[in-house]
């Protein structure tokens, strides 16, 4: 493990590995390095690029500042781009992928952005997220609630049944995501208003203007893959990419060659 510091003082950990050019990957919610669909794709990836994932600030073995700011989670990528050589490829997922866009309109030297999913609701085929959803869950994690919180998250946030949720309470990665629910509101604030149900408001990313890929899969739900393709057209610059038979748990083998192909091309 390596770390390097924030603008604020924070220690966000990373690790590097495979040679080429580099390449920093960003996880979404709850996840973390060993726990984190990227740790696949990152050594899938390895053969081609100097591959760095890291834990978000607060999770694995990153520290913490109070208070959150998305422009401090920013700042976290910057430090890292910088221990990278300068620049770099950027890749995020989820709300990683809203962390990702975020950075890059903010200036982050950057020559290429990929995207997998953003959680983003710009139409009415599901639900949008209720006005109040950040206060409630900001509330929840101030009370030490972290079960309740994760179960906000995934039945409001994500949009799973509450079957499905309250079979993942008896399963033991439970425990996982009650140890990093607080850090839920920090992708919360990350996705903004994108969850309302809303189209994108012109120009939402005025500076992203380098060559973007935005991808969903296949078989995720409607709402996701119709909000990235809105992103799509949104970006002056982004193709839009279907992977078939893949879902928001996306494998590694399906979306690494399609990564590295627009990385290298």
């Amino acid at each position: 493990m390596s770390t390097t510091v924030s603008a604020d003082g924070t220690t966000i950990a990373y690790t590097r590995a495979g040679t080429g050019p580099a390449l920093v990957l960003v996880d979404g919610a709850m996840c973390y390095r060993g726990s984190s669909p990227n740790d696949d794709l990152a050594k899938e990836l390895a053969a081609h690029f100097t591959v760095y994932t890291y834990d978000r600030r607060g999770r694995g073995e990153s520290t913490d500042t109070a208070p959150y700011t998305v422009e401090r989670e920013v700042e976290d990528l910057d430090a890292l781009v910088k221990e990278a050589g300068g620049s770099a490829l950027l890749f995020g997922i989820s709300s990683g992928a809203a962390l990702a866009l975020e950075a890059v309109d903010r200036g982050l030297p950057v020559t290429k952005l990929a995207l997998y999913e953003p959680p983003f609701i710009l139409d009415r085929t599901r639900k949008p997220v209720k006005a109040d959803y950040a206060t409630r869950l900001d509330a929840a994690v101030a009370a030490g609630e972290r079960g309740k919180a994760v179960k906000m998250f995934m039945t409001e946030g994500v949009g799973l049944g509450g079957v499905t949720v309250a079979l993942m309470r008896i399963m033991p990665f439970w425990s996982k995501l009650k140890r990093v629910a607080h850090t839920i509101p920090y992708d919360t604030a990350v996705v903004g208003d994108h969850q309302s149900g809303n189209p994108l408001p012109p120009a939402a990313w005025p500076e992203v203007k380098i060559p973007t890929l935005a991808v969903d899969g296949g078989k995720s739900p409607e709402w996701m893959r119709n909000g990235v393709a809105s992103l799509a057209k949104a970006l002056p610059s982004a193709r839009y990419e279907t992977l078939p038979g893949q879902t928001h748990i996306v494998k590694a083998a399906a979306l690494a060659p399609v990564l590295t192909t627009f990385f290298r091309s």
